[in-house]
């Protein structure tokens, strides 16, 4: 038997006509193979031995054994180039001596002998476990999983073939520098600021918004089905009915008659033939624009130069210009008779090809019919045909680029030579890749046209959604036709209850580039759920981060959240351009977090030293102003002006001493809007209508993934604030707590550190119940206490904050997002305006798909192994400076300026000066 798997970087899927099972990359062997002969039902008592076949070979000389981990990496090495690989089993015996597996088993399966190679070690598969097999699975294996007998190796290996390299050059490909998350976000991470978040599975997301996009048939795979004994029983075809009217004159009725009979005729003896496209006198058209398509598909398929002689509004003809040989034996040079090469003639000027065609259309009627045509060719076929344009290319391949967006252009052009047979330049595959694409993803510049039938679409479908577009100031007031796009807020309804009913009043802000040809950054605004999650609430898509597109995006997530000017609201920023002066002019009461990654990005280009980074954060991990000043004073006495720099910036914005603790949230860094940024960079550079879907789409399957998690929850708290009472219930074991007879405890903790608990505020000293809505230790410990003296039920879950609350969790996630239809199914917009894109000056050179990293933005090493040669630390990453020029860069050896002069007496007093 044989089943293929379908292999990427990090899963690995083999599939046949029952079973799907998916497999971790990293962890794959042989083993995973002998999982997936389990799920299709093998037990273990028959010998079976395993082989793959290289991709590009056929199975006489590429038939690898497959039972080593030697022979796993093999396998595996062909990932990053191919798709799908091979798997080939056989039962009993093999002349490649390998591992085996087993079942007992009573039917004969045909399989291929492979050549005989180095023996292998011979592993055991699970012998001690029993096994049911059912007879539907015998029946199985007998049939539908037997090797054929007849293989056709050069088709295998065509196929195989078009994955062996991707495309590596530059200017061609418009998908090759594709993103990943990786190298993409700024996501960083900390033990104690650990999103909790969801997979979500984006890779099938498609949408399509041509508005005059040409419906291509997919192939069927189902074959037709004859059956000799209903040949002579008349079948009605709904598809194909011509009605002749009582009207009609009675040789117009007649000739109808004939007509009819000889189009069922040409189409029975169409269908005995080959396949592709045929012609026959009598066949009818409805358009002229029909027929030339159907002129320009015969010439692809059958290699023939085919023109238009007669091209008008009646009539159509169609001539071969083909190259016809003459093979008469001549020396002669004369032109007329044709030109020769070593004796026999090759063209003749005065013959043509007698192939023709002629098309045309009666007045009285609307049908094109064949009139005449002459079928036979006495022209050689050729490999440049005029006929195969890159539109006509991207008509037939839009089905493959729909399923297959990133295919290689290499890969595309080695497709279409082996299924047509003609040459094809790698410029014209770019052009029909790029025409299939934008009809599989959509036009740049239409969907701005389209964007107000999508507006009313999608609040049509989700109440209460927001969507505001601004547009650019029109000085000419007699242009009341179209409008320059600038801006975009969208607010789904669901997400503006759900974020309410979170009862968290804490958003990250953030935004990302549009990666198309058109500028734009994408704004987001991110919560936190009671797991720990993150919650989109809005988004939109701005000319710039700057401080008028930050204030027009707050003005309106304000709007939709009910915030005013003296809400206690907790935002968090990256200190992005614009949006510290747009949230202190519109909210100026909330209270405004930094994310404490930027601030060291940008206290690390003057000190780079660990010790620092470590002191930053014990001072923003301090939960009381003593322990903060404490650590304030270490980096002072480490270094005065790392102290003075960093005393610049305001606690309140990055320190948990100094928070409110209104948001029950101490979060220290912006990992919620960085986590959304990396979901969505394969939506970032699709037009303006594709890139709100995909955003609109994730946010839809993200909420459904994860009420599907809540519905395995049980408990008082979520997962994530369970986790948190357990670390804190261990931790309260260890502390003594003392009653002063009203409602305050005095809890002694490690190292003797001592706090008060007011049970009647709800609060500690140590400011962590304060500031996160979670009881502390030392709360844990007093309410456990209190338990004991009947003076509560003694469970610290009652006095958590409802932000942690599994019912809350439940509420927040009770709201979906419903999906739109398709865009013929869209409102139109009543708008006598038409938008138009933003005006933009398209850069020289291919533009940059990956983010631009920071100066000081290194990669980050997490084994230091590599520092380590022959027992000695290694100079690795250490700048050089040369000791003639006191430069950094380069030594004495390599130096090419002047050497520095020295002045001075003493060896103590030296003053370097450089020429």
């Amino acid at each position: 038997m044989t089943f293929r798997m379908s292999l990427t970087m990090w899963n690995v899927r083999f599939s046949n006509e029952h079973e799907d099972v998916d497999v971790i990359y990293d962890e794959f062997s042989v083993h995973e193979l002998d999982s997936m002969m389990l799920q299709l039902g093998y037990d273990g008592n028959r010998k079976m031995y395993y082989h793959f076949k290289k991709p590009d070979s056929d199975l006489d000389v590429g038939l690898m054994a497959l039972g080593s981990d030697g022979d796993v990496c093999k396998l595996t090495s062909y990932v990053p180039k191919h798709r799908l690989l091979e798997v080939y089993i056989e039962l009993d015996k093999t002349t490649m001596m390998v591992p085996l597996i087993i079942p007992e088993y009573d039917h004969e399966v045909l399989v291929l002998q492979s050549r005989p190679v180095e023996k292998r070690l011979e592993l055991d598969w699970f012998p001690n476990h029993d096994f049911n097999i059912g007879n539907d699975f015998d029946k199985t294996i007998s049939s539908e999983h037997a090797l054929p007998t007849n293989v056709d190796h050069s088709m295998s290996q065509g196929i195989d073939s078009i994955h062996e390299e991707p495309d590596g050059e530059d200017g061609f490909d418009i998908s090759e520098d594709e993103d990943n998350g990786s190298e993409d976000d700024d996501f960083y991470v900390d033990e104690e600021d650990v999103l909790h978040d969801v997979e979500v599975d984006m890779n099938d997301f498609y949408v399509n918004t041509n508005k005059d996009l040409e419906w291509i048939e997919p192939k069927s795979n189902l074959k037709d089905v004859t059956d000799e004994d209903n040949e002579n029983i008349e079948i009605l075809d709904n598809e194909d009915f011509d009605s002749i009217s009582e009207g009609e004159e009675g040789i117009d009725r007649i000739r109808k008659s004939k007509l009819r009979a000889l189009r069922k005729k040409n189409k029975e003896i169409e269908a005995i033939g080959s396949k592709g496209t045929h012609f026959s006198v009598g066949q009818a058209f409805y358009t002229s624009k029909e027929v030339k398509k159907a002129i320009n598909n015969y010439a692809v398929e059958r290699r023939r130069e085919i023109s238009l002689d007669k091209n008008d509004k009646n009539r159509v003809k169609a001539v071969c210009n083909g190259t016809i040989p003459n093979l008469s034996f001549s020396t002669s040079s004369d032109p007329s008779k044709g030109t020769t090469v070593k004796g026999k003639g090759v063209k003749s000027m005065s013959r043509s090809c007698p192939w023709v065609l002629y098309v045309s259309k009666w007045r009285e009627e609307d049908d094109w019919v064949v009139k005449t045509f002459n079928d036979n060719h006495t022209c050689l076929q050729s490999r440049k045909i005029k006929a195969c344009t890159a539109t006509y290319l991207s008509n037939k391949i839009v089905n493959q680029i729909e399923s297959n967006p990133t295919i290689p252009l290499k890969a595309l052009q080695e497709d279409l030579e082996r299924k047509y047979e003609i040459g094809v330049s790698r410029m014209k595959v770019f052009r029909a890749k790029t025409k299939a694409y934008n009809q599989v993803m959509g036009d740049y510049k239409i969907q701005y046209e389209l964007l107000r039938d999508y507006v009313l679409e999608l609040q049509s479908m989700n109440e209460d959604t927001t969507v505001k577009i601004d547009v650019e100031e029109e000085p000419n007031l007699s242009n009341m036709e179209t409008r320059v796009f600038r801006r975009i807020y969208v607010c789904i309804g669901s997400l503006k209850k759900g974020f309410k009913a979170g009862k968290r009043d804490l958003l990250g802000l953030d935004g990302c580039f549009m990666k198309g040809p058109y500028p734009g950054q994408i704004l987001t605004a991110v919560g936190v759920d009671p797991n720990n999650g993150i919650y989109p609430v809005a988004y939109g898509i701005v000319e710039a981060e700057n401080l008028k597109s930050w204030t027009w995006f707050l003005s309106c997530l304000g709007d939709d959240l009910d915030l005013q000017r003296n809400s206690n609201f907790t935002f968090v920023s990256d200190r992005q351009k614009g949006v510290i002066p747009a949230i202190a002019n519109l909210f100026p009461c909330a209270e405004h977090r930094y994310c404490l990654r930027h601030i060291h990005e940008n206290m690390r280009v003057n000190w780079k030293a660990n010790v620092f980074k470590d002191l930053l954060w014990k001072c923003a991990r301090a939960y009381t102003v003593p322990h903060f000043n404490n650590a304030m004073e270490e980096i002072k006495s480490l270094d005065k002006d790392a102290y003075e720099w960093l005393k610049g910036i305001p606690p309140q914005h990055w320190a948990r001493s100094h928070f409110l603790g209104r948001a029950k949230c101490d979060v220290l860094l912006n990992n919620m809007c960085e986590s959304l940024n990396n979901q969505l960079v394969k939506g970032r550079d699709k037009p303006i209508i594709t890139a709100l879907e995909f955003i609109r789409e994730y946010l839809m399957k993200r909420i459904s993934i994860v009420q599907k998690e809540i519905q395995k929850c049980n408990g008082p708290l979520t997962p994530y604030g369970t986790k948190l009472m357990d670390a804190n219930k261990t931790e309260a074991a260890k502390c003594i707590v003392a009653f002063n007879g009203s409602q305050k405890y005095q809890v002694t903790g490690h190292l003797c550190e001592q706090f008060v608990v007011d049970m009647k505020e709800r609060s500690c000293t140590c400011r962590r119940w304060e500031v996160t809505g979670m009881p502390c230790k030392h709360a844990i410990a007093t309410i456990w206490d209190m338990g004991k003296n009947n003076e509560g039920d003694g469970k610290p879950e009652n006095y958590t904050d409802p932000v942690y609350w599994l019912d809350t969790w439940k509420k927040m996630y009770h709201f979906k997002i419903n999906p739109i239809n398709g865009r013929n199914m869209w409102p139109k917009s009543l708008c006598p305006t038409v938008l138009i894109p933003p005006h933009h000056h398209k850069q020289i050179g291919r533009p940059k798909k990956k983010r631009k990293k920071g100066v000081n933005e290194g990669v980050r090493i997490t084994d230091g192994e590599d520092m380590v040669k022959f027992g000695k630390l290694s100079r690795q990453g250490k700048s050089v400076k040369c000791s003639k020029c006191n430069t950094i860069g380069h030594n004495s050896r390599t130096c090419k300026g002047k050497p520095a002069s020295v002045v001075g007496g003493s060896k103590k007093d030296k003053k370097i000066i450089t020429n």
